[in-house]
């Protein structure tokens, strides 16, 4: 009787990338408890999802980028949201989308950037993925400020009499949204029924020998030793902080603040998500993105700044005047925004493919067999994640990619 070889699968980082590709191995067709382990190691002292995978907007679109990822992602998520009960379990649903330009105003006084301190801006490129043609199928609104300006009709927490110009960005079905928090915590509990582990620790390199992986070293906090976790195939996906494992990876870090704002009780948010662009009264323009959530909450994001990313996801610092400066411009056009309470002010880091491109997803043969990278998703981690997880448990569990070619974003193109 030929004996299955048994894999030893570690996962460092617990966000969406790492729980996602979680959910799929232990989805997979070959996966068994009984010859396939999974572990995911996680630095956080609070859990899984504590990074920008519990922070972001949620945006999950057709018109995103990488195209080769998109497509298999986006057709993953409406088929999770099904399979689980995505609607009721992370807040699952299409939402509309578009670009509004217009004026801000009731600014008590001079108001900030939204960038953090320490840090000079750069940009989150989330509408890179657009095409300069609308999608067909795209309708604006209809009633007289409304018709001159595109402002669709049921876009209530807006002004209308503030908007220059609204114009949709994809079509009815073209936009969706999660919850990421909600989202990534499910993908872990999920896989955790089918017998994956969570295991709290910083890891602090990979082990090889003779050109394979064998395990992965981390510090345990209970005692703070050293250990070595056994391992057959390591997935790196502890996005920004992935360089502290493989220096080499060329993946930099943008921090990014949010806000997020309970309306009254009386107040029902109509399901947008808009980019904005302001122009305040004192001459400055901003551009927050704000998205509205089916629990009713709203959140808000502002540019991003290149500010030092820290030892641990813990300790990312939160600029409190960027959040104030954040909720100040989206509440020049929003009474909604104005007059609700602020609940969350947050921090969170983006990791970036430094020499363009990516994300950087599949092994790393140049540095060991069974070493697999799934980091540089930029601003779309979370909508890309379950083509990512995906992609990964076909190359660990077949041997192979078999969902299409992913040449491009193959490790081998930047290490």
């Amino acid at each position: 009787m030929v004996q299955t070889e048994h894999r030893n699968i570690v996962i460092i980082g617990g966000g969406i990338i790492g729980c996602t590709t979680t959910y799929y191995i232990s989805r997979h067709p070959s996966y068994s408890p009984s010859t396939t382990s999974i572990t995911v190691l996680e630095a956080s002292a609070h859990g899984v999802a504590q990074g920008a995978s519990g922070k972001a907007g949620g945006l999950v679109a057709k018109w995103a980028y990488p195209r080769e990822l998109v497509d298999i992602s986006f057709p993953e998520h409406v088929k999770l949201a099904k399979e689980h009960n995505g609607k009721e379990r992370w807040g699952w649903r299409f939402v509309g989308c578009g670009n509004w330009e217009g004026r801000g105003q009731y600014l008590s006084s001079e108001t900030g950037s939204g960038i953090g301190k320490e840090g000079k801006r750069k940009s989150l490129e989330k509408k890179l993925g657009l095409d300069n043609e609308p999608e067909p199928g795209l309708q604006s609104g209809s009633s007289s400020r409304r018709v001159q300006t595109g402002l669709p009709d049921d876009l209530n927490w807006v002004n209308k009499h503030l908007t220059d110009s609204y114009s949709p960005m994809s079509a009815p079905d073209g936009t969706a949204q999660v919850h990421p928090y909600l989202f990534t915590t499910s993908m872990m509990d999920v896989a955790a029924e089918k017998g994956a582990t969570l295991l709290r620790g910083s890891a602090t390199s990979i082990e090889r020998e003779g050109g394979q992986v064998t395990g992965v070293r981390y510090r345990d906090p209970t005692d703070n030793s050293s250990k070595v976790l056994p391992a057959t195939h390591v997935i790196l996906s502890a996005g920004a902080w992935s360089p502290s494992i493989i220096p080499s990876l060329p993946i930099s870090a943008t921090r990014a603040h949010s806000v997020t704002i309970r309306p009254r009780p009386d107040v029902t948010i109509a399901p947008y998500v808009i980019f904005t662009e302001i122009a305040l009264p004192r001459g400055q323009v901003v551009t927050p993105e704000i998205y509205a959530r089916p629990d009713n909450e709203m959140y808000a994001c502002g540019p991003g700044d290149d500010s030092r990313l820290p030892g641990n996801v813990d300790d990312v610092a939160v600029d409190e005047a960027a959040c104030q400066s954040i909720w100040e411009h989206v509440a020049s056009i929003s009474a909604e925004f104005r007059e609700g309470t602020a609940e969350k002010r947050q921090a969170c880091y983006l990791p970036i493919v430094s020499v363009g491109g990516g994300p950087i997803i599949g092994e790393a043969r140049k540095i060991a067999r069974g070493i697999y990278i799934a980091t540089g998703h930029t601003c779309w981690g979370i909508c890309n994640a379950p083509g990512t997880g995906k992609v990964i448990a076909e190359q660990i569990m077949n041997g192979k990619i078999d969902s299409r070619n992913f040449k491009e974003l193959a490790p081998s193109q930047f290490l």
